[in-house]
């Protein structure tokens, strides 16, 4: 059997995705991580947190959405030109047309406001991040 892929998506300086990766890594060994950066910076980080494998750019991210599990990232991975223009329309559109799950962390780094969220650090995101994907496959497997 395959094993289950969480595909984590990041830009910028990866800081989340590196959180997200060291987290899920821990929680949920049953599945593999697939890290793509919106830059190489972005992916060397994550790949250095533990992810088991690494792609930057716009076709990895629509490689790696179609056959993801779950797609875990800032907000932004679904708003074309956001992270400061680094999600192209191509980005944004595979992740909102991947079958997988998607968990966005909200962020206040572009402008995105989402209401009813509370303020939280970005530790605490990615810890919220992991219990929903534990949540999510349990509720699955019931």
């Amino acid at each position: 059997m395959r094993k289950k892929t969480i595909l984590i998506m990041d830009g910028q300086g990866g800081r989340l995705g590196v959180l997200l990766t060291e987290r899920i890594k821990a929680a949920l060994m049953d599945f593999s991580i697939t890290a793509v950066g919106t830059n190489t910076i972005a992916t060397a980080a994550m790949l250095r947190a533990g992810a088991d494998h690494g792609a930057t750019g716009e076709y990895p991210v629509i490689c790696a959405a179609a056959q993801a599990s779950y797609i875990v990232g800032p907000v932004g991975i679904a708003i074309p030109a956001s992270l400061t223009g680094e999600v192209t329309p191509g980005m944004a559109e595979a992740v909102g047309r991947s079958p997988a799950e998607k968990i966005l962390i909200p962020g206040e780094g572009c402008s995105i406001y989402i209401v009813g969220t509370a303020k939280c650090t970005l530790s605490e995101y990615a810890d919220q991040a992991v219990t929903k994907i534990l949540e999510l496959e349990a509720a699955k497997n019931a």
